[in-house]
């Protein structure tokens, strides 16, 4: 078995592999003041409630956009798993042709998105991954990764108006009865939801312009789903998908 472990701002999301299939997977809450003992527990713990011994485990593959996390995982993988990650980044075997100015800078969440896009739907493609930040990604025809457009994610976006005013209350990121609320709650969920689908919308659509009419549109990432029950625009909504992607690149690269 295949442990994939994809380490973001918010979420700690990992996930168990049988061959090709994805088996038991968790999302956490990302912990920046966890020790390398706490995340090695919390992980043997996890395989266990996945019916996955450490013999059966036949390596880790991590992805990560959290530095200061990253050889904490690491540490533990190697203690508590016996086991030394393979961690994705710009230098390993992709078979993606990155075309950012500065490949190095390209998250390996997003390297981890192209891959598994180009194995499993093709391009021309948007990949919008919905995390703290939400990310717009452009992949053509030819798996070539052209770079994309960062925005606040709905949930800081959230936090931000609740944070900087003094009588808007937090609400739960659900979509409202209808786009006029009625009501504070309402008008601030019509706001973040509504207003959040409008965005996506409007950049899947100047995409579109630059990849054509045939471009498919995935989302992933923790907030997909809340936005995509409330647009049409998505071809496909596939929450695990950077995990799939790390998948690919394991079996690229061993």
């Amino acid at each position: 078995m295949l442990l994939t472990i994809d380490i973001g701002n918010t979420t700690l999301t990992l996930g168990l592999f049988e061959g090709q299939k994805l088996g038991a997977r968790w999302r956490l809450a990302t912990d920046h003041e966890r020790l390398p003992d706490e995340y090695g527990l919390q992980i043997l713990g996890l395989l266990q409630n996945g019916g996955c011994s450490i013999a059966q485990l036949d390596g880790v593959c991590l992805s990560s956009v959290v530095p200061p996390i990253t050889g904490r995982i690491i540490t533990a993988c190697k203690q508590y798993l016996n086991q030394d990650c393979f961690v994705v980044d710009h230098s390993v075997k992709t078979g993606i042709n990155i075309q950012y100015d500065e490949p190095r800078a390209v998250g390996s969440d997003r390297i981890c998105d192209t891959a598994a896009v180009m194995h499993l739907y093709g391009g021309p493609a948007c990949v919008v991954d919905f995390g703290t930040a939400t990310t717009f990604n452009a992949i053509t025809k030819e798996g070539d990764y052209l770079g994309g457009a960062i925005t606040p994610g709905i949930n800081i976006s959230a936090e931000a108006l609740f944070s900087r005013t003094a009588k808007l209350p937090r609400v739960e990121l659900a979509a409202p009865p209808a786009v006029i609320g009625r009501n504070t709650v309402h008008a601030i969920q019509s706001g973040l939801v509504f207003g959040y689908v409008s965005l996506v919308e409007g950049m899947v659509a100047r995409f579109r312009k630059v990849l054509g009419d045939d471009m498919k549109v995935i989302a992933t990432g923790g907030y997909a789903e809340i936005v995509a029950r409330e647009t049409g625009v998505f071809t496909t909504v596939a929450p695990w998908l950077t995990l799939y992607g790390m998948r690919i690149l394991w079996d690229l690269n061993h």
